[in-house]
């Protein structure tokens, strides 16, 4: 039985659109070649990165245009929305919906600083701001984290 192919992006994929991104620009293959072989030892072959990219273009990650003799490729989607897909389908898929046991997870596995605390609850803050309409029926505000480290 054939395996069907995934919607979202591999780890290979996310790579490769990770460098168009960045590139911000329509890119030939040795373009991302050049910049996926500054981050991988052993380096890639041009054929693999231009295999990787005709497969992203089927799968509707990546739109191709001619230009000269050569292709260039550019991301679909914007990053964001990617993004925001590929955490949408974690989510369900890996947490069942649960948005508290996924962000319980993702603390426990990136290990924030303080200041990165703060900044996660005022962002938790402003959502709650948005989507009650400004009112507090949901409880009080987060209060700033205390550091751990020791100052000085």
């Amino acid at each position: 039985m054939v395996r069907p192919r995934a919607e979202q992006p591999t780890p290979a994929e996310l790579e490769i659109l990770k460098v168009l991104w960045e590139r911000d620009g329509p890119s030939t293959v040795r373009d991302v070649l050049e910049v996926v072989n500054r981050r991988h030892d052993p380096p890639r072959a041009y054929t693999s990165v231009m295999s990787l990219l005709n497969v992203m273009v089927e799968k509707g990650l990546l739109g191709r245009f001619p230009k000269g003799r050569a292709f260039v490729y550019v991301p679909a989607e914007p990053r964001d929305q990617t993004l925001r897909s590929l955490l949408g389908e974690t989510l369900e898929r890996a947490y069942s919906g649960s948005a508290s046991l996924l962000v319980a997870h993702l603390l426990d596995q990136s290990a924030p600083s303080a200041e990165e605390l703060d900044l996660i609850r005022s962002l938790l803050d402003d959502y709650q701001d948005r989507s009650s309409g400004e009112t507090t029926e949901g409880g009080d505000r987060c209060k700033p984290s205390r550091s751990k480290r020791p100052k000085g």
